[in-house]
């Protein structure tokens, strides 16, 4: 059977605009997607700009600081893993934007033609079909509502003069003639609602047969909407699935590499190597300068003294102290100046660390010669510094040692003027 119109959501004339709005939904709902990528993209820059920037600060702060070795090679390898995350995080923006947000632009644009008067041709395009579709059966329909309205009218007028027929039988104040005349109004109500019933009757066999083929011509408008949606949803979800793969990280081989690698450098980590380095170096390990008995020397009135060093070192500090820039081949502990004796003694008394030093914050391996800390020295002789993270003094000027002398002869000092640089340990004496 043919389904009547009041039953059918879609060929109810104008309910088909639901589906023509869903072309400029498509249209909008590309440009969300491409909002929400740029935001996305916005989010990953900001996390590896904050990773670099942390890897930066505490890559210096380790390296300052007095952890040594295999270990402190492992602990720097997390600096560098977060180097490397963040670089893959700034690869993931650029194929947000580069990519996948170009992607969804290009298809919006071939998808949606805007027009002149405003709109998409493909929305018009659909509303024209539909209207046409519709045109005939509306006509119809609007027929029938006619003819239906007519007829429920004369109905009520039949029950009308019926029922003022009846009341005049029983009222003695009306004439036969009256009543003759109501009996006919009767009559006439009963013919009218046969011809109105048979008009309304016609239009709606009509407008029935007009249906089947107005679903027809409908169903076909909608399938070519469809279509078109079929289009845009395919396109979403291998746009999405794209957007999956670029956010995805462990599927990356860089990223399952970067911490293979952290984990074989952490795992590299000796402690029995870590330690004996450290006694080689300021443990009872390390080469000695035990005191020798020397003549008198009168040249050593007219000079800075030749501070005798090991192994036929020279005798005057090493300018070596200044590393080019960017010629630190090791990020390890055994390239810097250490900020301990070059002679191992019990009696060091190293600074013991609290953990609510500086009230919790910072870190403890920061340089810590604006504490005040250090022993007082007077220069022997003039010294003109040669760099610029030397000191430059005269015989007599008294300053603070802050380090100890380093094995190229240099200690670390400030001035009663608040300038801290290097000095040649042998140009001054304790006080």
């Amino acid at each position: 059977s043919i389904p009547l119109y009041s039953e059918i959501s879609l060929i109810r004339v104008g309910n088909y605009k639901r589906a023509v709005k869903r072309f400029d939904d498509g249209h909008r709902l590309c440009n969300d997607l491409m909002g929400c990528l740029q935001e996305r993209a916005k989010i990953e820059k900001a996390y590896g700009d904050q990773l670099t920037a942390w890897s930066k600060r505490w890559r210096q702060l380790i390296e300052k600081g007095p952890q040594y070795g295999s270990v402190e090679r492992a602990w720097l390898a997390v600096m560098t893993e977060a180097e490397k995350v963040s670089e893959l995080h700034q690869d993931v923006k650029n194929n947000l934007l580069n990519e996948d947000v170009e992607k969804v632009k290009n298809w919006q644009k071939e998808a949606y033609h805007k027009q002149m008067i405003g709109g998409f041709k493909e929305a018009k395009e659909a509303e024209e079909g539909f209207k046409k579709a519709q045109k005939p059966w509306a006509k119809k329909l609007k027929e029938m509502e006619t003819a239906k309205k007519a007829y429920h009218m004369a109905c009520k007028e039949e029950k009308l003069a019926a029922t003022r027929e009846a009341n005049g039988k029983t009222e003695a104040s009306v004439t036969a003639d009256q009543q003759k005349k109501l009996h006919e109004k009767v009559d006439k109500c009963k013919q009218d609602v046969q011809k109105a019933k048979e008009k309304y009757e016609k239009s709606l066999e009509e407008l029935n047969k007009c249906t089947q083929p107005y679903m027809e011509s409908m169903e076909l408008v909608f399938d070519q909407c469809q279509q078109h949606e079929v289009k845009r949803l395919t396109f979403l979800k291998e746009a999405l699935l794209d957007i999956k793969r670029h956010l995805n990280l462990t599927e990356n081989q860089s990223y399952a590499t970067i911490y293979r690698e952290l984990e074989r450098t952490i795992l590299a980590a000796n402690t029995q190597e870590d330690l004996k380095w450290f006694s080689n170096n300021h443990g009872p390990g390390m080469h000695m300068n035990w005191p020798a008995f020397e003549e008198y020397n009168p040249d050593q009135a007219a000079a800075p003294p030749k501070k005798k060093k090991p192994d036929g070192a020279p005798p005057t500090p090493s300018t070596d102290h200044v590393a080019p820039p960017g010629d630190r081949s090791s990020v390890s502990s055994y390239d810097k100046n250490q900020a301990y004796s070059t002679e191992w003694s019990d009696d060091e008394q190293p600074a013991a660390y609290s953990g609510n030093e500086n009230g919790g914050n910072g870190n403890s391996f920061e340089d810590d010669s604006s504490t005040g800390r250090g022993l007082r020295v007077r220069a022997l002789y003039d010294y003109e510094g040669q760099e610029q993270d030397e000191l430059t003094f005269k015989a007599g000027d008294e300053l603070t040692k802050t380090e100890d002398e380093d094995e190229q002869g240099w200690c670390r000092g400030r001035l009663d003027n608040g300038r801290e640089g290097l000095y040649p340990a042998n140009y001054v004496e304790p006080i």
